[in-house]
């Protein structure tokens, strides 16, 4: 059982095709060097473009150019007419002289905008606090200013809806702080300034 197919005869060899009576031929391409040239599976030398010193993926090349860039809190403004997003409430964004929902986009200039608290902040007396003031209350009532920790959570969402060209799209952002609405209505009364 030397030969591969017992059954078939030698009309057909594997490989690629020999010209009879001369040197087996060395396929070009994949893997084999072809005229001293690298092809694919050995190192390659790098192009010229990527030789050049320069930035790394994911920095800016320069200064910023906007006012804002790069740093949260404060607001980009770009001059109307286009260019790039001025700001975004939740999935809302506000570009140079559009409004950008996932419903479709509005024009800015006349555009009505409204926001509703929709957020609670509790305060209550935290577990550990009522542990620690039962654990020392044998010391002379030393244990009972334990229960004057507070504990303060927010809980709901801010609801932003915009109105403009026939049109209407409400988003909702989650509060996270006491001042979640503060902020957001700060960012709403830019949107507001720039929709006149």
């Amino acid at each position: 059982m030397s030969d591969p197919n017992p059954y078939g005869d030698d009309s057909y060899k594997w490989g690629p095709p020999q010209q009879p009576g001369g040197p087996p031929t060395v396929p070009q391409g994949y893997g084999y060097p072809a005229a001293g040239n690298p092809v694919y599976g050995y190192p390659q030398p790098l192009p010229e473009s990527a030789a050049q010193p320069g930035p790394g993926y994911g920095y800016p090349a320069g200064p910023p150019t906007m006012p804002g860039y790069g740093y949260p809190g404060q607001q980009a403004m770009v001059p109307a007419g286009g260019g790039g997003p001025v700001l975004s409430l939740g999935d809302i964004t506000v570009m140079g002289d559009a409004i950008v929902t996932p419903s479709g986009t509005m024009p800015l200039k006349g555009a009505v905008w409204t926001a509703m608290d929709m957020s609670r902040t509790e305060e209550k007396i935290p577990p550990v606090a009522i542990v620690l003031a039962i654990l020392f209350a044998l010391l002379c009532l030393v244990g009972l200013l334990f229960l004057l920790m507070k504990e303060k959570k927010t809980t709901g969402f801010i609801q932003v809806t915009v109105t403009s060209g026939g049109r209407h799209h409400s988003t909702m952002i989650p509060a996270v702080r006491p001042d979640t609405f503060h902020m957001v209505m700060g960012q709403i009364n830019t949107a507001r300034s720039l929709s006149f």
